[in-house]
């Protein structure tokens, strides 16, 4: 191939990789949201989800659709590389063949296809040697693209051990709340649950205190690592009634109330966790291109918030009945709940509720040996009725 100069090659070539190295600089070195009108690893996590959940929609078993939807985040992860990769090397291959100066073993011509061959035994550092670059240009890139070659084995080697370890400390936080909030958690069952543990009607203010202060830190930490990497938007959690989003709104519903007024509990530290939680809940909808929905459907209606009144006042804790308090708890509820279920639309997350329809188990108190110990009891019991389920009262 001569060195005939094919500029429209060259241009092709630049812009690709500018537009990929600029991409995976903002997504690896410098995580954080930058404001532009494109942005290439956002373009690719949109046009593989929408294919992703049309899938899942199809998938009519609750448990095997969840399964298939977490699948996406790690994968999807792996896709976001190879795909780095491979437009990395049809950028190098664009501008190798607009630069040309390149000989093939036995003289055969040399062509774009082989030049792309070229550019990816380069980048992955093969070297086979049967295409050999003869210009100094050429040699140059070359070069250029082996050096790259071994910086995104390096992107590789250390991008993935930190998603997955932000991963892991939200998910700590999550698998905490089983005991505290129920499967799936809601706001009621934390509140009650607190009440149980004092001998005195109401809720230790200390605990609570502290309880929220953990959380507002869990929001802060949720809304820096999915900002920065938003894939683990994607990733879901061990159990199917269990999400990031569901325990974000989980934590929004108790400071809520907590907000509206209830006798004897002061408001000052869940001020301060009902703003980092919201904060994080209105950013995060926008990482994920969420839109809002004005169909979205009335979580607590008049009967719901009587019940969750009534729910309360049997545990010791008496939320404000009045106008003004309604109208408080209505607000609060307007400041996250649209971006919440717009979110958990577009993921495809399951929202908890105000308060759970029926009593159900925690994830803790179930194993996939309970039922097999069970009959394995009865029978040296001699039928004797041994409890159905770990309970809180075995401790």
């Amino acid at each position: 191939m001569g060195t005939h100069l094919h500029i429209p090659a060259i241009i092709l070539g630049v812009l690709i990789l500018w537009i990929v190295l600029l991409d995976a600089f903002e997504t690896v070195v410098l995580p954080r949201r930058v404001t532009r009108h494109f942005k290439l690893t956002a373009w690719f996590y949109r046009r593989t989800w929408i294919p992703w959940k049309g899938i899942a929609r199809h998938i009519h078993t609750p448990s095997r659709q969840q399964n298939f939807l977490g699948y996406f985040g790690p994968l999807s992860l792996f896709l976001l590389l190879v795909f780095w990769a491979a437009m990395l090397i049809i950028g190098f291959g664009l501008v190798q063949y607009g630069i040309g100066g390149h000989e093939q073993l036995g003289k055969e011509p040399i062509t774009f296809g082989r030049l792309l061959y070229h550019s990816g035994e380069t980048f992955f550092t093969l070297g086979y040697g049967d295409i050999v670059p003869t210009s100094g240009t050429a040699r140059a890139l070359s070069v250029l693209e082996a050096g790259m070659g071994f910086a995104f084995l390096g992107v590789v080697i250390g991008y993935l051990p930190v998603v997955y370890a932000s991963f892991s400390r939200r998910e700590i936080q999550i698998s905490m709340l089983d005991a505290r909030a129920g499967s799936p958690p809601t706001a009621l069952e934390l509140l009650v649950r607190l009440a149980g543990k004092t001998e005195d009607p109401g809720i230790d203010q200390r605990v609570l205190d502290q309880i929220l202060r953990d959380w507002e830190r869990w929001s802060a930490e949720l809304l820096e690592s999915h900002i920065s990497y938003p894939v683990l938007s994607f990733f879901r959690s061990q159990h199917s009634n269990q999400s990031w989003l569901g325990a974000l709104m989980t934590m929004l519903d108790v400071t809520s109330l907590v907000l509206t007024g209830i006798e004897g509990i002061h408001s000052g530290q869940a001020k301060l966790t009902f703003a980092m939680a919201r904060h994080a809940a209105v950013d995060l909808a926008q990482v994920v291109n969420a839109r809002y929905d004005p169909q979205s459907p009335e979580r607590l209606t008049e009967a719901g918030l009587t019940a969750l009144r009534d729910a309360l006042g049997a545990a010791g804790l008496k939320l404000r009945d009045t106008d003004e308090a309604r109208q408080k708890l209505a607000k609060l509820r307007s400041l996250y709940e649209p971006y919440l279920y717009s979110t958990a639309k577009n993921l495809m997350i399951t929202l908890p509720p105000w308060q759970a329809a029926e009593k159900t188990r925690d994830n803790w108190q179930a194993g996939p040996w309970d039922r097999i110990i069970q009959a394995k009891g009865l029978a040296i019991l001699g039928q004797r009725p041994l409890p159905p389920r770990v309970s809180e009262d075995h401790f």
